[in-house]
Formats: C-alpha cells, sequence, structure tokens
C-alpha cells in the first residue's frame, strides 16, 4: 500500500484542492485544477510506463496506476486517500495472493528442473557424452579384433585345420624321466576326473547333506533309544518267564511226589 501511495502522490501532487475549492470547482480556480490535474496524470503515465523507479524494488502496479487515474479526473482527494487505512484487507489480501502466485511459479520451475535432471540421469547412458566415448570406443577395438582376424584368415584357416596332435614338441633327454612321470600322472588324473567333477559339483549340496545327516542321525539315536528300551523290556520278561518256569518245575515236582507218596 505505502508503495502504490508513492507512485501515486508525486502524479497527484497537483491535484489536490487549494485555496479555490475542489477540483470540479467552476471558475479560473477550477480550470486549474484540471489543468495540473491532466498534468500530474500524464506524469504517472509516463512514470507508469518508464517502470520501476531505481530506489524501489517493485515498479507502479495495476492498482496505483487506476487510483492515479481516479485523481486525475476528481473521483477521489488525496486527503481520502491520506486518511484511509493503511492495512486494507482487500490489499492485503492481494499481496498474499502475488506472494502465493510468485511461490507456486517457483515450486513449478523447480519441478520441471528436477524432472529434467531425472530424465538425464535416466539416459545418461544413452545420450550422455562421457559413455558415448566408453561404447565407441569398445566399438573401435572390436572393429580392429575383426580387422586383424581378416588380414590373418588364411594363417588361422591353416592352423586350425592342421591337427595338433601331431606336432612333435622337442623335449631334451634330462627331461624324458620326468615327462613319463607326467604322463602318468595325467593318465590317472584323467581317469579320476569324473569322480572329481562329481565332487565338484556336489559342492553347493554340502550343507543340504549336512542338514540330511543331521536329522538322519537324530533318528537313529531316537531308534537307539526305543531298542534299549525294548531290550530291557525283552530281558525283564526272560527273567520273569525263567521264574515261572521254574516254580511251575516245582510244582510239578511236588504233585509227582505227593501222587507217589499216595
Amino acid at each position: 500500500m505505502a508503495e502504490r501511495r508513492r507512485s501515486v502522490s508525486a502524479a497527484t501532487a497537483a491535484a489536490s484542492p487549494g485555496p479555490c475549492g475542489g477540483a470540479a470547482s467552476p471558475g479560473p480556480c477550477g480550470a486549474g485544477s484540471r489543468e495540473r490535474g491532466a498534468a500530474g496524470a500524464a506524469r504517472a503515465r509516463r512514470a507508469a510506463a518508464a517502470g520501476p523507479s531505481p530506489w524501489e524494488s517493485e515498479g507502479p502496479t495495476a492498482a496505483a496506476a487506476l487510483l492515479a487515474e481516479c485523481l486525475a479526473e476528481g473521483f477521489v482527494t488525496q486527503e481520502t486517500l491520506d486518511s484511509a487505512c493503511q492495512n486494507i484487507t482487500c490489499f492485503a489480501k492481494f499481496a498474499e495472493r502475488e506472494k502465493i502466485a510468485k511461490i507456486r511459479a517457483e515450486i513449478n520451475e523447480k519441478k520441471l528442473e528436477t524432472e529434467i535432471l531425472q530424465l538425464e540421469r535416466e539416459t545418461a547412458d544413452i545420450v550422455h557424452p562421457f559413455y558415448l566415448d566408453k561404447k565407441c570406443q569398445i566399438l573401435q577395438d572390436m572393429n580392429r579384433h575383426l580387422e586383424a582376424v581378416l588380414k590373418e584368415k588364411k594363417k588361422l584357416r591353416k592352423r586350425l585345420m592342421k591337427p595338433i596332435c601331431q606336432e612333435n614338441l622337442p623335449i631334451k633327454a634330462e627331461y624324458h624321466k620326468y615327462v613319463v612321470e607326467l604322463l602318468t600322472e595325467a593318465v590317472s588324473f584323467v581317469e579320476k576326473l569324473e569322480s572329481h567333477l562329481q565332487s565338484a559339483r556336489s559342492i553347493p549340496q554340502i550343507p543340504t547333506l549336512m542338514k540330511n545327516m543331521d536329522v538322519a542321525l537324530t533318528k537313529t539315536e531316537v531308534l537307539v533309544t526305543d531298542l534299549e528300551e525294548l531290550t530291557e523290556q525283552i530281558l525283564e520278561w526272560r527273567e520273569l518267564q525263567k521264574g515261572v518256569y521254574s516254580d511251575g518245575i516245582c510244582n510239578t515236582a511236588e504233585l509227582d511226589f505227593g501222587l507217589s507218596l499216595t
């Protein structure tokens, strides 16, 4: 509000009522007031078109230009504006709306920048020069390798067609003994190669096998305990049967002896 009043005061200084009355009073004084008001309005328009002053943070707003026009036409007076409340609710709301709009614009700008950076990050391996240089270097190396292979095509074909087993390896006489030992070990290694490979394949299954062995051991211990209990029961039953058998024999002997006496 203070900025609007400063921008309007310079344009309406001549439009304020003088000793001859208001701006619309008849006579020479009224005509002079109208001329001063028109001159002030023209200065206000030039100031609005020129932009903000170097000592002000912002230029005149639309509300200030409207008040300048009203003062120039004589609808309001400078005293009315001076006597008005400094903090009008509507102008305060306008200022808050302007701040909110600026903040939203800044937020949208930051969001756009964030989306652009995210897109650049996702597509960095496709369009970024650093990654493109690496891929180009790899392709160039592969191209040079293929060119070298094509140049040596005939030599490579002859080398691949020639059987390796017919080549003779020159070995000194003092190393023949070691060659024989090496061949013997190589033969034994080839014979056991399948078992070695099977052992190597079973390495990842060792934890599972250990768990299965632990479970089997636990079950075996339970079975051993049950077997011991069953053995004790059998021995007790055997002793009981021996006692019953001995008692039966004694009774039979006594019965036979009694019968013989009679």
